[in-house]
């Protein structure tokens, strides 16, 4: 069985999702001040998606619980896809909404570089390879897979219903490439969502 719920008043939305594998709830407040707060049980995940809320300029809260003695990918995938239901239901018809945004962000040798449009049609372009510099290993304890965020992408886009185009142009450290990654999506959807008209960019008159 799966429950969800949302609640949202202006751009700001909580949401909660529980299934079999896991229990999600998500706070997003998409005009904030960088405020987050995280626990999924997988450390090194919080702290990606905590970039998202740090460098975004959101106030976020997720928790999850999930089947990690199973596997993460279930609690991977399902914060993906509950914090793309928020984002989506925050922004409601992105009325004078920027919509593009493109950004190249540098962690030291690993350099991100990242194109997203608020669309309405969740794509995804996934060219990150966090083994660049051997073999990718995995981060944090419980360990986090880097093969892993590209589920979290896929499903974060999907429930957004965003296109995000996601490129590495050069990285060797594993945790590098992927926080690079993280914080350039942070920053393009910091400019995408800002308000700067008053009419919904898009020839059609809607986005989605």
């Amino acid at each position: 069985m799966t429950r969800g719920a949302g609640a949202s008043s202006g751009r700001q939305v909580h949401k909660e999702r529980t299934t079999r594998e896991t229990s999600i709830s998500v706070d997003l407040r998409v005009d904030g001040t960088g405020r987050v707060g995280v626990a999924t049980g997988l450390p090194f995940f919080d702290h990606m998606i905590s970039q998202l809320g740090r460098h975004g300029g959101f106030d976020l809260e997720v928790t999850a619980q999930g089947d990690l003695a199973v596997d993460a990918h279930h609690t991977v995938e399902d914060v993906g896809i509950v914090l793309g239901e928020a984002l989506h239901e925050a922004l409601g018809d992105k009325a004078g909404v920027t919509r593009y945004a493109e950004i190249a962000v540098p962690l030291d040798e690993a350099l991100i570089e990242v194109a997203l449009d608020l669309s309405g049609r969740p794509f995804l372009v996934y060219e990150i390879d966090p083994g660049a510099g051997g073999e990718a290993y995995p981060l944090g304890d419980p360990p986090f897979d880097p093969q892993l965020a590209e589920e979290f992408w896929r499903a974060f886009c999907t429930s957004s219903a965003i296109t995000l185009h996601m490129s590495m142009r050069r990285g060797r450290n594993t945790h590098h490439i992927l926080e690079a990654s993280f914080k350039a999506v942070a920053r393009a959807l910091r400019d995408a969502v800002r308000v700067e008209g008053g009419g919904v960019p898009s020839t059609k008159g809607a986005l989605g």
